[in-house]
């Protein structure tokens, strides 16, 4: 799947079918096409939720860049919801939308969010934000409603900051746009450091440091 603007429009490629990450680069006034990324998303035993996340950013924009074997820089990232060490992807079923938002109640979880860019010259930089998510105690006949909506469905632990959650959400420490999907203030460091983005800097090293 490819869409956005015309190619030679474009400063970069999002490996993401993702409509919020859309909406959070053009936010920052990027310019881009959408070519979606095809990894496994499964967790590798033992995986633990920071390299789960990473090791999916890079996957997904390296996929991209070796498949359409293209000149631009391209973006991936990766979200997760973890509580009490438990990687909650997104939900396979209403049941298990419910038991997810059954746990968030009344509790505070970590959302890991990271983004990786191949530059054109084949390098690999990524970044990781993580930040603390405190939801209010939810009824059960709120979690239904919510989940009758139809939002948890594709999102990471079954809720959207940027939806109907946010009324049930009592404190955010950290990034709200990392909780989105897409951490902004991490991603335009990590455009300028693999010289990327429409700003210049000094070159930095391969990694940049990990929240």
């Amino acid at each position: 799947m490819t869409e956005g603007r015309p190619a030679n429009d474009s400063q970069l490629i999002l490996a993401s079918a993702s409509p919020r990450r859309r909406e959070l680069l053009q936010q920052i006034g990027l310019r881009f096409r959408v070519v979606v990324a095809a990894v496994d998303e499964s967790v590798l035993e033992g995986e633990s939720p920071a390299d789960y996340v990473v090791r999916l950013a890079r996957a997904k924009a390296l996929e991209v860049q070796q498949r359409e074997d293209v000149s631009l820089p391209v973006l991936g990232s990766d979200t997760a919801v973890i509580l009490d060490g438990d990687i909650l992807c997104k939900p396979g079923s209403r049941d298990e939308a419910e038991a997810m938002l059954g746990r968030l109640s009344g509790n505070t979880h970590e959302v890991y969010s990271a983004v990786a860019v191949v530059a054109a010259n084949g390098e690999v930089f990524d970044r990781l934000n993580i930040t603390r998510v405190t939801f209010a105690e939810l009824e059960p006949s709120w979690i239904r409603s919510y989940v009758d909506t139809g939002d948890p469905m594709d999102k990471a632990g079954a809720y959207g900051v940027q939806g109907r959650a946010a009324e049930r959400i009592s404190r955010i420490e950290g990034s709200f746009s990392g909780v989105m999907g897409l951490p902004l203030y991490e991603t335009a460091e990590l455009l300028e450091t693999s010289r990327c983005y429409p700003r210049t800097c000094p070159q930095q090293s391969k990694r940049a440091p990990t929240a």
